[in-house]
């Protein structure tokens, strides 16, 4: 982050920036804010496959035991499959 501080929350970190934006509302400081441009540069792809019944919930039961989405067990399953065939 640049060394000045926040215009609007008058703070220096992400976290503080991020207390802040818990308790107030952008509403309270529409005046305050300026038109931007900025670019994105999006990398990822989402591409949905199916699975059987019994298999999606196998995958689920063990997301939910780690805490995780099945979405991202997946993803890291498949990563991990990837590296052992490409090491």
């Amino acid at each position: 982050m640049k060394k000045d501080k926040s215009s609007i929350s008058k703070t220096r970190s992400y976290s503080k920036i991020g207390e802040f934006w818990d308790v107030h509302d952008l509403s309270e400081s529409w005046e305050k804010t300026r038109p931007t441009r900025f670019d994105v540069d999006v990398q990822s792809e989402m591409i949905y496959c199916s699975l059987d019944k019994k298999l999606s919930e196998q995958v689920q039961s063990v997301a939910r035991e780690r805490g995780v989405s099945a979405d991202t067990l997946i993803n890291l399953w498949v990563q991990e499959k990837l590296q052992e065939q490409n090491p």
